[in-house]
């Protein structure tokens, strides 16, 4: 580790200005606040969080209309633990429950078919919350349910798909961005070629990296190292479970079953072709189609900036709820929900 350490010094002696870097995974957000890897870098290389915490990502409306699902008679919600505690308008799923909504956690879609397998005469819905990591299972449970027959489950989709939420974040003047730190989870399902776009149309460093300490101070170095030499790309640090076409057969059939839409993303907005619904043909498993969900004016929390945190505008401790009012215990924004979320890492690990 001193040896890369000492060489992304004199990479960033080199450079001789700051240089901003985002990582958007959640589970490299984790892993660069437990190891302090932001107190081992040079001054002027700074590490920004993105939008990398699918929970965190899901806007107030999809929750509140969530919720209204949850208050409909004969009915069973399903969701990972997570979503439980996200704050909506008026409660959470967790308070919900308390108000005597069946809700019930689960590990996995698969666990909620079986629910639905097991009370017939009830709705069962799972809040399908993720990104392309997760929509693979989604796909494969909704072939079961076809294939079981199981009419009674239903999905609440809100999945989001990251390359289209990294062009809007090149976009994003304000950002100055020199580079990404790539997820590596999500890369395993669509590989590396999918960002070539970033490179080539704006010319910023990418780096699909690992999740232990070596592989991103690595990915850093290999980040600098292409902002050196002025020739931006998409690398692969991450090269025991990345390739570059990625897993076809999981990309299949999530698209045998999923179509892409404009999407929501809490604290960015509408990012066209950013989301996953369910094809026409299997409309008879959306919770949207059927359900008759009423408009529901949604409102952010009073003083949370969950949204510029996301963009990576603003770090947490400069909400002024942070730690304060809003805290793990008490989160008013989902980023102190999750434990992706930034507000959650920095409350539990400090600013290292």
């Amino acid at each position: 580790m001193e040896n890369i350490i000492r060489l992304i010094q004199a990479f960033a002696k080199k450079l001789n200005r700051r240089i901003n870097l985002m990582e958007v995974c959640g589970t490299h957000t984790v892993a660069i606040f437990k190891h302090g890897i932001r107190s081992l870098l040079p001054e002027n290389i700074k590490l920004l969080s993105g939008p990398g915490c699918p929970v965190c990502v899901t806007p107030i409306e999809d929750i509140d209309r969530f919720l209204y699902i949850a208050s409909q008679p004969d009915v069973i919600i399903t969701t990972f633990g997570d979503m439980m505690r996200v704050p909506g308008s008026n409660g959470s799923l967790y308070k919900a429950k308390a108000e005597g909504a069946d809700i019930r956690m689960v590990y996995s879609p698969l666990d909620a078919l079986k629910i639905a397998a097991e009370n017939k005469e009830k709705k069962v819905v799972f809040f399908a919350v993720g990104f392309e990591t997760t929509s693979p299972l989604i796909a494969a449970t909704i072939s079961e349910a076809e294939r079981q027959n199981i009419p009674n489950f239903y999905i609440y989709s809100v999945h989001k798909l990251v390359p289209p939420a990294l062009e809007a974040l090149a976009n994003t003047e304000e950002l100055k961005l020199d580079g990404f730190i790539l997820p590596g989870h999500v890369s395993t399902i669509i590989g590396s070629k999918v960002y070539e776009f970033i490179p080539s149309k704006y010319k910023k460093a990418c780096v699909i990296s690992g999740f232990d300490a070596d592989d991103i101070l690595n990915s850093i170095a290999m980040l600098l190292k292409q902002i050196i030499e002025n020739e931006a790309k998409v690398e692969i640090q991450y090269t025991d479970a990345v390739k570059p076409e990625g897993n076809k057969k999981a990309r299949d059939f999530i698209n045998i079953y999923f179509a892409t839409c404009d999407s929501n993303w809490r604290g960015i907005g509408i990012i066209k072709e950013s989301g996953l619904k369910l094809k026409n043909e299997f409309s008879h498993r959306d919770a949207s189609s059927v359900f008759d969900i009423p408009l529901i004016n949604s409102k952010e929390p009073p003083g949370c900036k969950c949204g510029l945190v996301l963009r990576g505008l603003i770090i947490p401790p400069q909400c002024p709820l942070f730690a304060k009012i809003c805290t793990p215990e008490n989160p008013v924004g989902a980023c102190m929900v999750s434990s992706e979320g930034s507000c959650a890492a920095y409350y539990k690990y400090g600013q290292s």
